[in-house]
């Protein structure tokens, strides 16, 4: 045993595995890291680790219990996350048409989003992490899985379960970082094929709202 963690190793393959798991905070770093650069990227998931150690916090302090005996309370910030999630891909639909519109198809100028777009990345991605309740839920569900309840020290062991995870979502957000500008660079000259694939990103948060929209606390 591991400070009170009953199965280490099978936890960090657990959360590794579930790390590679897209969802709308690493979509949302990629394609701010594709767009904006890499400072722009780590800004994004500076606000991803800060929502996550939040949610972390707020599993262990029995949000997740709050959430289940109050049905109403979970609807609100469901449909709230929802409908930032939907925002933000009607966002990107809209710079990525105007981008369309506006440019030919070969430019030596590099791809750039609305200004509006461009600024806060990291109160973005903190507020699309904050607004997920079924989040708490899947922290408390997944923890306490490897969590000796007769450990004196309970709070010590979700601090490391904690780490485990941010330390491989660091990694994976990193690999995305400076994948997205990997992929700017070849959207430098062609302004339409990046239009396309952010109108696309765009669609896709368009339903990770409406999966939100429709969760449920079972």
């Amino acid at each position: 045993m591991f400070f009170g963690i009953t199965d280490f190793w099978a936890y960090a393959i657990g959360a590794f595995l579930i790390i590679l798991l897209p969802g709308p905070n690493s979509l949302f770093v990629l394609s701010h890291a594709a767009t904006h650069g890499v400072r722009a990227g780590y800004r994004a998931a500076c606000g991803v680790f800060a929502g996550d150690t939040v949610l972390m916090f707020l599993s262990a302090a029995g949000a997740a219990s709050l959430l289940r005996s109050h049905p109403a309370l979970f609807a609100v910030v469901k449909y709230a996350g929802a409908l930032y999630l939907a925002w933000i891909g009607l966002q990107m639909i809209r710079g990525a048409w105007k981008s369309w519109r506006a440019a030919p198809e070969v430019s030596e100028q590099p791809v750039t989003a609305p200004a509006r777009a461009e600024s806060r990345p990291f109160r973005k991605a903190l507020t699309i992490s904050l607004l997920n309740p079924k989040a708490i839920l899947f922290f408390v569900s997944f923890f306490v899985q490897f969590v000796d309840p007769g450990y004196a020290s309970p709070a010590l062991t979700f601090v490391i379960l904690g780490a485990v995870i941010q330390l491989f979502s660091f990694l994976y957000l990193t690999a995305l970082i400076f994948g997205g500008t990997f992929l700017a660079a070849q959207f430098r000259r062609r302004r339409r094929l990046g239009a396309g694939l952010a109108s696309g990103v765009g669609v896709v948060f368009l339903g990770f709202g409406a999966k939100l929209a429709t969760a449920s606390l079972g």
